[in-house]
Parts: C-alpha cells; structure tokens; sequence
C-alpha cells in the first residue's frame, strides 16, 4: 500500500500541470500513467522536474474512495489518496465504413504513435482523413518523417473552417502555429466536405474511395490515417461515480467534478486543445493540494480558452451525411464482430450487448461506443471492473 496526498491519473499536458502545481504547494504526489513514459501523445517522455513520483502503471479497478488498485509491469499495488487529480484525456472516435477494418488503416493519432515507436513510413503512400486540426499536425509530422501525404480529407465544410481560421486573429499565437502548419504542408491537397466511403485491398489497404460532395475517385495509399475527432476517456470517472453529462465530466470552479475529493482536467472534461488542458491541470493542481488562491488566479486564462475550445467544436461539428458511409453488412463492433445490421434491431446499448455482443470484447466500448453515439444516437452507460484487462491474481487479492 502506498499513500499520498495527491494522485495524479494520466500523464499527458493536464495531468503533467497537476501534478507540478500540487507539488509546489507542498503535496506528497504520484503520477500514474499505463505508458512507459509520461507525456502522453504530445509530450511523450518528457516528465518536468518535481513533478511527482512516476508510476508506470494502469488503473483496474476502484475498490473503495481514497483508494485505487493500479496494476505495473509484473506486479499489482493499492494507491491511497487524499485528493486525485483524474486526467485520462481522450481518444480517437472511428467512424465505421466499408473496409475500415484492414490492416493499416488506422487512426490519425495512432499511426502518428506508431510512427514516433518506429513504424517504417518513409516512402509511405499516406491518406489523411477525418476531422479537425489534428490532422494537419499528423501530416506535418509523417510528411517530416517522409512519408508521402497524397491528401487530407476534412469533412468540415468550407466555409465553416474558413470563419474559424478567421477568428485565430483574436489567438496571435494559435495564429502563427496554423502558418507555420500549413506552409509546412505546401504542395499537399486539403479537401473540406470530403471524406472516405470505403477502403480497399486484397488482405492489405491498398486504396481509398473518397467522396466530396458530387465526386467520387479512388486513391491508392499505404496507410489511411483516419479519425473524426476525439472523445474524453471517462470510464475511471464513471467507475468512480463522477456526474458525466454530454460525454464529459462535469467540473466546476476548481475544476472539482461531483466528488468532494475528486478534480478532473485536460480532455476528460471536454476536448478543448493543449493550452486548456494545461491551465485546467494547473487549477486542479492547485486545488487539491489546497490552494486556492494560485487556482483562482488562473480563471480568467481558462476561460479564454474555453472560448476558444467552444468555437473549435462548433467548426468541426460533424457532418450528418457520414452516418450513411457505413452499411448494414460494415463492421461496428471488431472485437465481436458485430455489423450495423445486427444494432439496427436493437434499441439501445444494453439490448445490444445483450443480443450482439457488442462491446464486450477486450476494447470494452472504446472503439464501436462512439461510433453507435453518433450512428444510432445511444449512450454507453455501462462500465465496471476491472477498466483494462487484468491478471487473476489481481482481482482475488482484492
């Protein structure tokens, strides 16, 4: 058993923040992240300094409040905390349509991972698809790494990435970053109102089919590096009893969710960009570790970013036409192999995983939840221990 005054969950921009502000203020803190290295997708392997203990290790279950049970490399400990900091972040939301399921058509982010741990893509024809800046930054970053980007495909209509590009004048520092962005993807195709119908290959991707607006052609490509927005990684916070509305967890001033002891910050409680997820990780920060004064006087910038966050959502709203790419034989639910088909008949989540299956492979929901949120309009509203696959020995011990 091991025990502080603050517990820090997830590593990334947010947490990193918390975790160096409860420090200040003179808390005992632990860093807990299932990577081998802090950072999370954009900071990956770089931990300040005082920031914390570093845990390498993933949170299984909540046994009981002020204690967690978090499983490391080759053995299983029990965490007990004062306060906890919960900054899980987000993942990628998949969107299903024919053919997403060969090999190396993958997530925008995580082909960007995959390449930052070495996967080859120099020389790499590379279709970039989906929704959202992101994509610009992992065309950046694959281009940098000589890939060869054929396009990237925003569903967001003109106009409307227009009107946002517009308002980065009131960010001058957003502003430089998208110059910056797009003068380093110069010569590359970028297409709003446009998005994949399906992939195709013989065992391996070999090409996708595109549509925007009246048009469709076929694009051949290597990878197809695809993902339409992010979606907040909720499940620890539902496990233990946090109010969750809209996809995310519900904070208020202090970034406090509806456990006394509990703060939440970063993408957790709605996707918003770096700079937020820092300032709010500094506030809980603060806060948990009793300072209110140092987390008040950081309202005022989150706000800004808020505002911002907010404009980005509106911006990048997804098109409803992309409900209709995907067909009653598509693929939903891979760990179960479960087709829309099959959820058509079913009138919520819980019938389906009743009927179908759907969800109650390894991914437990993270991958066809967000795709059946936005095709059929349900709510994912189960979720149990242990959060991630666990050893036996684990569980019976506790």
């Amino acid at each position: 058993m091991a025990r502080y005054g603050v517990v820090v969950v997830g590593a990334g921009p947010a947490g990193l923040a918390a975790a160096r502000c409860a420090r200040e203020s003179g808390a005992s803190v632990a860093l807990l992240d299932d990577n081998p290295a802090p950072g999370g997708q954009i900071w990956r392997g770089m931990l300040p300094r005082e920031a914390g203990e570093w845990m390498s290790s993933r949170v299984v279950a909540a046994p009981e409040p002020g204690r967690l049970t978090v499983e490391q490399v080759d053995s299983a400990l029990d965490v007990e905390y004062s306060a906890l900091v919960l900054a899980t972040g987000a993942r990628e939301r998949f969107l299903p349509f024919p053919g997403w399921t060969l090999p190396n058509v993958m997530g925008a982010g995580g082909l960007q991972a995959l390449a930052k741990s070495g996967l080859p893509v120099a020389g790499k024809r590379v279709v970039v698809a989906g929704s959202g800046p992101l994509l610009l930054a992992v065309a950046k970053y694959l281009r940098d790494h000589g890939a060869r980007v054929r396009l990237i495909a925003e569903q967001a209509a003109h106009p409307s990435v227009i009107a946002f590009a517009l308002r980065l004048a009131a960010h001058p520092q957003k502003l430089a970053q998208a110059v910056q962005l797009r003068a380093a993807l110069a010569g590359i195709r970028y297409l709003t109102s446009c998005w994949p119908l399906r992939a195709e290959g013989s065992g391996l991707l070999e090409s996708v089919t595109l549509r925007r607006r009246d048009r469709t052609w076929t694009e051949p490509c290597d990878f197809l590096a695809c993902g339409f927005g992010l979606m907040p990684n909720t499940e620890l916070p539902a496990l233990l009893g946090c109010r969750v509305e809209a996809g995310a967890v519900t904070v208020d001033e202090m970034q406090r969710t509806s456990l006394p002891a509990v703060y939440a910050a970063g993408e957790v409680t709605g996707i918003g960009g770096l700079e937020l997820s820092e300032v709010e990780g500094e506030i809980a920060g603060y806060a948990a570790a009793g300072n209110p004064a140092a987390a008040r006087a950081r309202l005022a910038r989150r706000e800004k970013h808020r505002r911002f966050a907010a404009r980005l959502e509106r911006a990048f709203a997804l098109h409803k036409e992309l409900r209709g790419i995907a067909r009653d034989d598509t693929l939903v639910c891979r760990c179960e192999d479960v087709p829309l088909g099959k959820l058509r008949a079913c009138a919520g989540w819980r019938e389906a995983k009743l009927h179908t299956r759907c969800g109650m492979g390894p991914c437990q929901g993270r991958v066809c939840g967000g795709a059946t949120e936005f095709l059929l309009g349900w709510r994912v509203d189960s979720t149990r221990p242990p959060l991630f696959p666990a050893r036996i020995g684990t569980l019976i011990e506790r």
